[in-house]
């Protein structure tokens, strides 16, 4: 964490069905249809049925299937949960298969020891009658896993997008009064202008989506409210007044990917009403836990490669690490490749990796080859000037303080458009000048067109900036900005690289580029950035690529910081080489931030600072920061109904991948958060730094947690995966930790400390698999209660209770 103190449409009505719970039916995989060299075994506990399914090891690549017969009563989309096993600590993959067709490679995470079994969620297409669900072990997949069985759901004709889940701010929120809703309530409060919801969605294609809302309008009149796509204003939605609840159906324009579509009570509308959800015509699934990316992502431990692989080590200061998955493959020498072959279409790549250091610390670059299919693609330009810092906190750029960390670094890329099964190589050729390469991983996407400027949107080139020249355009942008705001517009700022050398103040207005591969701000001696100064700030479709080359925090810029006051939205922006990604201030009420990427900081991701209230950060990826990925910090006024939901989080280089310290109502929910480096923890809920205690509930919820823990040695303490800590005072408020999973932590799955008193904490649902001391450590005074707590392959025992703390034990505890 960053220490410092400072169009009205006529619509058609129809009655929606709200569908009842949907049965599941049970299926055992040694029951199933074995082919390539999949076979029964029972070699590992903790299987249901008579057995599990192994075989899916490297010598059946290509041939190894399971394919399960089920039954479903109606043609819809179906939940189906495979159980699985993979005692590797990489995430694996197989392909799944519907009477047939293949529909998408899943991935399959590290789960602890090989008798330890976790879940993947896939929804897929079923048919009514009998239908075949095969996992294949293709040739593009990675295998290594066991099955135990699947658990199929009826079908429903379509998969609503409920609205209690959906960012709600500005007084909307919550309500469970009227009968008949769907999921788990509905979202009521659209009373007051600036009310909101927002509901994220995915889409396999762009295009105009049937989009249909489920409403209730009790008035006895018809009411209104605008709908937005993306944060652009796509009209105003007339809600006929009936009884019970009612649906109207208008169409979108949607993009391929994560979209946002938003219902707001704009200043003309009459609100009044509530929303239970929406259906999308053609929609795909969200991920259950983690964010849903447009990119696929390959690790290269995993690719085919004449060279070394690295690791695993979790030693700090070494590169291994550093590592996603605590291993990389090094290229040392002219020939030496790894090579990838693509799941999916793909023009752009991703390169993580490491270059070396110059001598006086500024950094060094050199080509890399690209190949497809043999043939040479282009040279991409990797290097070190963002990379590679040295000595004692918070680290310098001269290499005389020794310790070097911070080693890794990302290089982005358009390629020619390469189909699905492409072999993509990295190859260290002749005039690959670099003495190595490290590659991590690579991340590979299709990237859309440009976006086209809005109608009502002033662009910052009719004001003097100028796009891939070297000249300044931070007065240009700034005079955009004051321009639109005072006309009521927004700004567009098109495709192409502009410089600018300090922030750019916002506040009531729109920014937006025409993509985050198209329209980049890029800054220059640690400096630029937006800067809010107020409320309706909308920053979006672009790419803030700082030049802070190591850790100032009083000199260089956050990416994108301030006050956003009430109703502001920042979605689809990349962020890197900047000190913080965001810094949300005191005085933001009701932000929401969506499908963002913030890589290579030097300092947080994300930092929720002080009096930040009813904001979300939600679907995003976060990777290589300074220090704590996702913080939530109350210094001098409580964080208060804050969330961090279905974000990826991974390989924060000091502190923790989510920090909550102090604050009112908090929520971290349905993460995926991985590889921490030290100093660090998971999940790390604290009394430290913060001066203001915790008050409401605090919930930790569906977060599965990997290769998290870490040493601290200004302390010389192991630091758990998931860690309570109370510090500069108790912790007596609630704090729920519900179905959470913690895998292969480096030391205690849980650690509740320090020598204060934590009550009122509730452990329901939680999995510990493979810590490397104990499952859980208690140092510390208080109680708590603990249901279904399962500890399994903690190498030092189950329980290590230091001071005698209360565990109130529930059914279903074991292991401990």
């Amino acid at each position: 964490m960053l220490r410092r103190l400072s169009v009205s449409v006529v619509l058609a009505l129809a009655v929606l069905t709200v569908p009842a719970r949907a049965a599941t039916t049970t299926y055992q995989a040694e029951s199933a249809a074995l082919s390539g060299g999949a076979a029964v075994s029972t070699e590992h506990g903790g299987y249901t049925g008579s057995g599990f399914v192994a075989g899916y090891t490297d010598g059946n690549k290509g041939r190894a299937a399971t394919t399960f017969t089920v039954s479903a009563p109606a043609d819809g989309a179906a939940t189906v949960s495979l159980r699985y096993a993979n005692g590797t600590t990489a995430t694996m993959s197989l392909s799944v298969y519907v009477n047939g067709t293949k529909i998408r490679q899943t991935s399959l995470p590290a789960v602890g020891p090989w008798n330890a079994w976790g879940t993947k969620d896939e929804t897929l297409p079923l048919r009514a009658g009998s239908n075949t669900i095969a996992y294949r072990f293709d040739s593009t997949d990675l295998g290594n896993v066991n099955l135990d069985s699947i658990t199929v759901a009826d079908p429903v004709a379509a998969l609503p997008y409920e609205m209690e889940t959906a960012f709600l701010a500005g007084g909307a929120g919550v309500a469970t009064s009227i009968g008949g809703y769907a999921g788990t309530g509905y979202a009521t409060g659209f009373t007051t202008p600036g009310a909101r919801a927002i509901r994220t969605l995915t889409m396999p294609a762009a295009g105009p989506a049937a989009t249909t809302l489920r409403y209730a309008n009790p008035t006895g009149t018809a009411r209104t409210l605008t709908a937005y796509a993306n944060g652009l204003k796509a009209g105003r939605i007339t809600l006929p007044a009936g009884a019970g609840w009612l649906t109207v159906t208008h169409t979108l324009t949607l993009r391929a990917g994560l979209n946002l579509i938003g219902y707001q009570y704009d200043s003309g509308d009459t609100g009044g009403v509530a929303l239970d959800g929406l259906t999308v015509a053609g929609a795909g699934t969200l991920e259950t836990r983690g964010a849903t990316v447009p990119y696929t992502e390959y690790e290269a431990e995993h690719g085919t490669t004449n060279a070394t692989v690295i690791g695993p080590d979790r030693t700090y200061l070494t590169q291994a690490a550093e590592s996603s998955g605590r291993r990389a493959v090094k290229l040392a020498s002219t020939g030496e490749y790894v090579q990838f072959t693509l799941t999916r279409p793909a023009n752009s790549i991703v390169v993580r990796h490491i270059v070396p250091d110059n001598a006086a610390g500024t950094g060094t670059t050199a080509p890399l080859a690209l190949y497809a299919n043999g043939t040479k693609l282009q040279d991409l330009t990797l290097s070190s000037t963002y990379s590679w810092v040295y000595g004692a906190y918070p680290y310098g750029n001269d290499p005389a303080g020794g310790n070097p960390h911070h080693f890794y670094d990302e290089a982005r890329a358009r390629i020619p458009a390469q189909p699905a099964g492409t072999v993509l190589k990295l190859q260290k050729d002749a005039s690959s000048s670099a003495a190595y390469y490290v590659i991590d991983l690579i991340d590979t996407e299709q990237v859309a067109a440009a976006l086209t400027m809005p109608a009502d949107h002033l662009p910052v080139t009719s004001y003097g900036a100028v796009a891939d020249d070297s000249g300044d355009d931070t007065a240009a942008i700034g005079n955009a900005v004051a321009a639109a705001r005072a006309q009521g517009r927004g700004v567009w700022i098109p495709a192409g690289t502009f410089v600018i050398s300090a922030r750019v103040n916002v506040a009531g207005v729109s920014v937006r580029g025409a993509g985050q591969w198209h329209t980049t701000l890029r800054g220059t001696n640690g400096k630029g950035g937006f800067f809010a100064t107020g409320s309706g700030v909308q920053i979006a479709d672009l790419t803030i690529a700082g030049d802070v080359r190591y850790r100032d925090d009083a000199a260089f810029d956050t990416g994108i910081e301030g006050n956003f006051g009430t109703g502001s939205l920042v979605h689809n922006v990349w962020m890197e080489h900047v000190k913080v990604g965001m810094w949300v201030d005191s005085g933001t009420d009701g932000l929401y931030v969506a499908g963002v990427r913030i890589r290579d900081t030097f300092a947080d991701g994300v930092n929720l600072h002080a009096d930040v209230r009813n904001t979300r950060f939600d679907q995003s990826v976060v990777r290589n920061t300074g220090d704590d990925g996702l913080a939530m910090f109350s210094q001098g006024a409580p964080v208060t109904n804050c969330a961090f939901t279905f974000n990826t989080v991974t390989l924060p280089m000091l502190a923790n991948a989510v920090g909550v310290y102090g604050g009112s109502g908090n929520r971290v929910e349905d993460n995926l958060l991985s590889d921490t480096v030290t100093g660090s923890a998971g999940i790390a809920i604290s009394t430290r730094f913060s001066p203001v205690p915790f008050s409401g509930t605090t919930s930790v919820r569906r977060n599965t947690l990997t290769r998290t823990g870490g040493y601290e040695p200004n302390w010389g303490a192991q630091l758990g995966a998931l860690w309570i800590y109370a510090d500069t005072a108790d912790i007596t408020a609630p704090v729920v930790v519900q179905d959470v999973a913690v895998n292969d932590s480096l030391h205690q799955g849980l650690l509740l400390s320090w020598q204060k008193t934590i009550a009122n904490l509730t452990l329901d649902r939680v999995t510990i698999s493979g810590a490397g001391t104990y499952g859980i450590e208690a140092n510390a005074a208080g109680s708590a209660t603990a249901t279904g707590v399962k500890v399994t392959g903690a190498t030092s025992g189950g329980l290590n209770n230091l001071t005698g703390y209360t565990f109130v034990r529930g059914q279903g505890n074991t292991g401990w």
